[in-house]
């Protein structure tokens, strides 16, 4: 399935998601997803977004890791189902505001925690969306200067 059709089932599943544990799980999935397009941009992506693609893979990663996997059976991963990016341009666009989507939704969650163990968590949680979606923005940020070279180098 391609990128844009799984973060839309991101977006969508976050956004109807109600409890706690729901909301965690679909936080899990939107950086699972981000980890699996930052690798696979890092592979097979334009050169100049690899090093960024990289550091999207590993803090994407990283947040999977402060929430922890959820028990989903292998076909409701959607990171998993990625076979192809489409438009990167398009899918980073996105997936920066599914990750933005995805702090929102967990500031929620670690305002109205009863344990510590819950806010620091969603507090760890956010900083890696934050951080990933900053990575998004730098890729696309190279994205748009990549795309104002190609005239140039039609030009001479």
């Amino acid at each position: 399935m391609d990128a844009m059709r799984l973060i839309l089932a991101s977006r969508r599943a976050l956004v109807g998601s109600e409890e706690e544990r729901e909301i965690m799980t679909e936080a899990w999935q939107a950086q699972a997803l981000a980890q699996a397009i930052g690798s696979r941009l890092a592979v097979s992506g334009p050169p100049e977004l690899r090093g960024e693609a990289l550091g999207l893979t590993e803090l994407a990663g990283r947040g999977c890791g402060v929430l922890g996997a959820p028990q989903l059976p292998v076909e409701a991963l959607r990171a998993s189902q990625l076979t192809e990016l489409g438009d990167a341009h398009q899918a980073l666009v996105t997936l920066g505001g599914l990750l933005g989507e995805v702090g929102i939704a967990l500031v929620g969650i670690a305002s109205a925690a009863d344990d510590e163990t819950t806010y620091w968590q969603c507090m760890e949680a956010i900083d890696a969306a934050e951080e990933s979606r900053d990575r998004v923005r730098e890729m696309l940020r190279r994205l748009a200067v990549r795309e104002q070279a190609v005239p140039d180098r039609e030009a001479g």
